[in-house]
């Protein structure tokens, strides 16, 4: 199991930490065992609280069946953090609901911007996008939120919820361009190497690994030519007639 391969690397500190990012629908069946292997905290994506809407933005998913993966990790242990994903028409009546079960629940939100990528059609990406800054905008009347110096690794910016004591978390590719902060690269099933989600660039892992499954130069060769030419950020950009720097595939081929 490669979670709990990577898990022994807490021991010796060449971790500081190990988490997931998962859509929470084999949640149930393993979060035990992700916390028995050094997993602390999971990320789970749910964009709404509305089954049907859930079943639609998801393509299959039922949102009952995440929502008892999330009560077993809970129950296991794991810190939660939900990841929500702001589209314009779709989840915008539900922001506030969205704060309140969080809070109630004792788990982070993080509310992040639809970005111009996959086989959705860049019409839909123009008229689904929604900018956190009305976002929060439109969160203020309401609750009370202060800005604090927290980061955990990533892009979110945190606010604090007096009303619930909860924290938010606000990723925003385009409003507000993170790129010269960001230090991840994404790994595929399949050995590919993205250095940056807005772009196409890739590097393929598993040739040099097949072809030399007793030496690991030729795969840290690899890998170090690859971070040589991340690049300096993306070209994600919604103006008022087009989408511009929209990739080709779906979030999900890479993930979050």
């Amino acid at each position: 199991m490669l979670v709990k391969a990577l898990g022994r690397h807490l021991e010796t500190g060449a971790l500081d930490e190990l988490t997931l990012t998962t859509n929470g629908s084999q949640l149930a069946k393993y979060a035990a065992d992700l916390k028995a292997v050094g997993v602390k905290r999971v990320n789970i994506s749910i964009d709404t609280l509305d089954p049907a809407k859930f079943r639609t933005i998801t393509r299959w998913g039922e949102l009952g069946v995440v929502l008892d993966g999330l009560d077993a990790a809970q129950k296991a242990g794991l810190a939660v953090k939900i990841n929500a994903v702001a589209l314009k028409g779709v989840n915008d009546d539900e922001i506030h609901d969205l704060v309140a079960w969080c809070g109630d629940r004792g788990h982070d939100l993080t509310f992040i911007e639809v970005m111009p990528m996959g086989d959705l059609g860049n019409e839909d990406r123009l008229d689904q996008y929604y900018s956190l800054k009305d976002l929060r905008r439109d969160l203020e009347p309401r609750w009370t939120l202060t800005d604090t110096p927290e980061r955990t690794g990533g892009p979110a910016r945190y606010v604090r919820v007096a009303e619930t004591g909860g924290r938010i978390g606000f990723i925003t590719p385009l409003t507000h361009n993170f790129c010269e902060s960001c230090n991840r690269v994404r790994l595929t099933c399949t050995g590919q190497l993205y250095m940056c989600l807005g772009q196409e660039d890739d590097a393929d892992l598993r040739a040099p690994l097949r072809a030399n499954p007793d030496d690991d130069a030729p795969l840290t060769a690899a890998i170090t030519a690859a971070i040589a030419r991340k690049p300096r950020g993306h070209d994600f950009d919604y103006s008022r007639q087009t989408v511009a720097g929209q990739v080709s595939r779906h979030m999900s081929h890479t993930g979050g």
